[in-house]
C-alpha cells in the first residue's frame, strides 16, 4: 500500500456477500430481508412478502400504506400485541427501532436501517419494540405495512412517544 500523509478511517462493512445489511446491532426479533429488483423491458416487479422467507409465523390480518413528505418523521410508536412488517416501495425511508422489552436478549439496543425502491427489504418489527420512520431525500416515499392484527378502532394497540423523547437513545437529525 503507498503512503500518505492524510488520517482517514476505513469504512465499515456494509454489507455481506448476499448484499444483507452487516454491522447491525442485533434486536431480537427483528428480521431484515432484502429483495431483489427484477427488471423488465419497460416495468420493475419486486416481491414485498413471500410465507417461504419463513421471516416469521403470523399470519397477515391488514395492509396499509403510509405516503411520507420529504423531511417527515413518523416516532415514536409501539404495540403490546402487533407485528409490523414495513417495507418502502417508493423513494427512501431512515426505519429507526429501540428494543424497549426488559426480558429481551437485546433490551436497550438501538439499530437504523436504510432502506427504499432502490434497496428494497422488508423488516419485520416484533411487539414491544418502539420504531419510528423518517422521509430522505427530495421525494415522498411509500411505506407499506402488512400487520398480523387488523387496526382495533376501538381500542388501538398504538403507544406514541414524542419524536425527541428522553426515554429513547436515538435523534432523527
Amino acid at each position: 500500500m503507498s503512503e500518505w500523509t492524510l488520517d482517514g478511517q476505513k469504512d465499515a462493512r456494509l454489507v455481506d456477500a448476499d448484499w444483507q445489511p452487516a454491522n447491525l446491532p442485533h434486536i431480537e426479533g427483528v428480521r431484515i430481508k432484502s429483495i431483489a429488483n427484477m427488471l423488465g423491458d419497460r416495468a420493475r416487479l419486486t416481491e414485498i412478502w413471500r410465507r417461504d422467507w419463513q421471516l416469521d409465523d403470523q399470519p397477515i390480518d391488514q395492509v396499509f400504506q403510509s405516503l411520507l413528505e420529504p423531511g417527515a418523521i413518523t416516532a415514536w410508536h409501539c404495540h403490546v400485541e402487533t407485528m409490523d412488517r414495513m417495507f418502502c416501495a417508493f423513494g427512501r425511508i431512515k426505519l429507526a427501532l429501540y428494543d424497549a422489552r426488559s426480558e429481551s436478549s437485546t433490551y436497550g439496543t438501538v439499530i437504523e436501517v436504510r432502506l427504499g425502491e432502490e434497496r428494497p427489504m422488508l423488516v419485520t418489527v416484533p411487539p414491544g419494540v418502539w420504531h419510528g420512520v423518517a422521509c430522505l431525500g427530495s421525494k415522498p416515499a411509500l411505506l407499506i405495512n402488512l400487520v398480523d392484527k387488523a387496526y382495533d378502532y376501538d381500542d388501538p394497540d398504538h403507544w406514541r412517544l414524542p419524536a425527541d423523547t428522553p426515554q429513547i437513545p436515538y435523534r432523527f437529525s
